[in-house]
C-alpha cells in the first residue's frame, strides 16, 4: 500500500473514533442546552471553558503535539527507539513542571483573566460565577497535556484509534456528571465544570495501557538540556504564537459578542460546535494521520514524496468536507432544531444559532485545508511561516469583525472568521507550492471544482426536501430524525453519483480503499 493510502486509511480510523466522540459531544451539548438553554448562565460556562481550552490548544493538542511528533520521529529514525523513549520521559517531566505551574497560576489569577477576556460582563454575580468555573476547570489543562503527549507517542508508532477515541471519554464524563450531580448542587452549572476536569483525567488514563505496550515508560527525567527537547522548544515558540493567533480569533469574537444581545456567545458556541464536526472528523484526522508520514519523508529528505502525499491528502480532504459545508448551510434549521431545541433552548435560540452557522459554514473548506497545509510545514520543522500568515489572517478577522458586527451582529463575527480562514489557507498553500515543486496545484484545483459542483447540486436538493413548519416547533424527535437522516442519506448518494459522473478520481480512491479494507 502506498504511503498516501496509508495516510487515508489511518485518517479513516481517526475519523471513526472522532465521529464517535463528536456524536457524544453533541449529546453533551444537547444535555447542556436542555439544562441551561441559551442564557447568561450558559454564557458563563462557555467563557470559563474557553480559558483553559485556549491553553490546551497552545500547550497540549496544538503546539506540543505538532512539535513533538516531528522531533520524536527524527530521533527514532536517526538515534533509535531507546533514545526516543528517553525523550518521551523527559518531555513528560517537563510538562509536569511547566504546565502544572501554569495551572496553579491560572487558579490564583482567575479573576484578572476573566475580566480581561469578557470586559462586557459587568454584573458581579455573573463575573463571580465565571471565575469559580474557571478555577474548577484549570486542572483539566495538565491532564489533557499529558494526554496529548501520550497521543503524540502513539501516533509516531502509527497507533491512531485509541488516542483519537480518548476524547469520547471526556464527553461521557461531562454527560454523567451533569445528570448525576447537577440536581444535588446549589449551583447546577458547577457540574459541567467538574465534569470537564474529570473528563481530562479520563482522557489521559485511557491511553496509558497502549503507551506502555509500545515499550514507553513513565518516570522523572530532568535532563532538560536534551537535544530533542531543545529542538522542540525552538519549534514550540513560533507554534505557540501561531496557535495563539488562531485562538485570538475566537477570543475577538467572544469579546465583541459580550457587547451584543444576551445569548450571542452561546449562539456562536453551538454553531461553531456544528462546524467542528466535519472539521474534527476529517480535517483534524487528516492532519494527525499525515504529520507522522510527512515527517518521515522530511527526515529522509524525500521532498518529492512529501509533495505528492500532501497533494493527494488535500484532494481527498476537500472531496469529503466540501459537501459537509453545503449540507450544513442547506439543512441548518433542521439540524439545530433537532439537536438543541428543547427545554430552555427555544426557537429564537435556534434562529440565532442557525444564523451564525451559515456564515461559519462558508469557511469549512479553508479550516480543514489549513490543518493539512500546516502539517506539511511542521513536518519540515518550519513553524515560522504559518505564524506570519496567521498574523495577517488575525488582522483580517479583527477588521472584518468590527465592520460586520453592526449590520450582522453575531453573524458578522462568524463571517469574519470564515473570510480570515480563507486568507490563511490561500497564502499558506501558495507559499508551500513555492517551497515544494511536487505539489500539483492544477490537479488540486481541478478536483476542487468537481467537488464544489457536485456539492452545490446536493445542497440545493437537500434544502428543497426539508421545508415546512415541522422545523419550527419542538418535540417529534423520532419523526424529525427519520426525515433528516433519510434526506442526508439520499443526498450523500446523490453527491457520490454526481461526482462519479464528473469522473472525480477521489471516488475511485475511496472505493479502492474500502475494497482493500474488506480484504484485510
Amino acid at each position: 500500500m502506498t504511503e498516501s493510502r496509508k495516510i487515508a486509511r489511518s485518517a479513516s480510523l481517526i475519523s471513526l473514533a472522532t465521529f464517535l466522540s463528536r456524536i457524544l459531544g453533541f449529546v453533551r451539548d444537547m444535555v447542556i442546552a436542555g439544562f441551561f438553554g441559551a442564557t447568561g448562565l450558559s454564557d458563563t460556562f462557555f467563557v470559563a471553558f474557553r480559558i483553559p481550552n485556549l491553553l490546551r490548544e497552545l500547550f497540549a493538542e496544538g503546539s506540543m503535539s505538532s512539535a513533538f511528533i516531528p522531533v520524536l520521529t527524527e530521533t527514532k529514525v536517526r538515534q533509535g527507539e531507546q533514545e526516543a523513549r528517553r525523550l518521551a520521559r523527559i518531555t513528560f517531566s517537563f510538562i509536569i513542571l511547566v504546565v502544572g505551574s501554569i495551572c496553579v497560576a491560572g487558579i490564583v489569577f482567575a479573576p484578572a483573566i476573566v475580566r480581561l477576556i469578557v470586559p462586557g460582563f459587568t454584573d458581579p454575580a455573573r463575573l463571580a460565577t465565571t471565575v469559580l468555573l474557571t478555577r474548577i476547570m484549570f486542572p483539566f489543562l495538565l491532564f489533557v497535556s499529558l494526554a496529548a503527549l501520550t497521543m503524540g507517542v502513539l501516533n509516531v508508532e502509527r497507533v491512531f484509534f485509541v488516542p483519537a477515541l480518548s476524547s469520547a471519554w471526556f464527553n461521557i464524563a461531562i454527560i454523567l456528571t451533569i445528570v448525576l450531580l447537577s440536581p444535588h448542587l446549589g449551583m447546577p452549572i458547577l457540574a459541567v465544570a467538574i465534569g470537564a476536569t474529570v473528563g481530562g483525567v479520563v482522557q489521559y488514563v485511557t491511553q496509558i495501557p497502549s503507551y506502555l505496550r509500545r515499550g514507553y515508560t513513565y518516570g522523572i527525567d530532568t535532563a532538560f538540556g536534551h537535544e530533542g527537547l531543545r529542538k522542540m522548544a525552538v519549534l514550540i515558540l513560533p507554534l505557540t504564537l501561531g496557535l495563539a493567533v488562531s485562538q485570538i480569533n475566537i477570543f475577538v469574537s467572544t469579546i465583541l459578542a459580550s457587547y451584543l444581545p444576551e445569548g450571542s456567545i452561546t449562539y456562536l458556541y453551538y454553531s461553531m460546535r456544528l462546524i467542528q464536526f466535519p472539521v474534527g472528523i476529517f480535517g483534524v484526522a487528516m492532519g494527525m494521520a499525515a504529520l507522522p508520514a510527512l515527517s518521515s519523508h522530511a527526515a529522509k529528505g524525500d521532498m518529492e514524496a512529501l509533495g505528492e502525499d500532501f497533494s493527494s491528502t488535500l484532494r481527498l480532504l476537500f472531496f469529503i468536507t466540501v459537501p459537509s459545508m453545503a449540507g450544513l448551510i442547506a439543512l441548518r434549521y433542521p439540524i439545530v432544531n433537532l439537536l438543541f431545541q428543547r427545554g430552555e433552548f427555544g426557537y429564537a435560540a435556534t434562529e440565532g444559532t442557525a444564523f451564525a452557522l451559515v456564515f461559519y459554514s462558508l469557511g469549512i473548506w479553508s479550516m480543514v485545508g489549513v490543518r493539512v497545509v500546516v502539517a506539511a510545514f511542521y513536518s519540515m520543522q518550519d513553524t515560522r511561516t504559518p505564524v506570519k500568515v496567521a498574523l495577517l489572517a488575525l488582522a483580517t478577522n479583527i477588521v472584518l469583525s468590527l465592520l460586520l458586527m453592526g449590520p450582522l451582529e453575531h453573524g458578522g463575527l462568524a463571517l469574519a472568521n470564515s473570510v480570515s480562514s480563507g486568507v490563511n489557507f490561500s497564502l499558506l498553500f501558495y507559499l508551500l507550492r513555492r517551497k515544494i515543486s511536487s505539489v500539483d496545484c492544477r490537479r488540486v484545483l481541478k478536483s476542487f471544482s468537481k467537488t464544489l459542483a457536485a456539492s452545490l447540486i446536493m445542497g440545493v436538493t437537500a434544502w428543497s426536501m426539508l421545508q415546512g413548519p415541522l422545523w419550527k416547533g419542538g418535540g417529534e424527535v423520532l419523526k424529525k430524525s427519520l426525515y433528516l437522516g433519510g434526506t442526508i442519506l439520499l443526498c450523500a448518494c446523490l453527491y457520490f453519483l454526481t461526482a462519479l459522473m464528473l469522473r472525480s478520481e477521489e471516488v475511485r480512491t475511496l472505493f479502492d480503499l474500502f475494497r482493500r479494507g474488506k480484504g484485510d
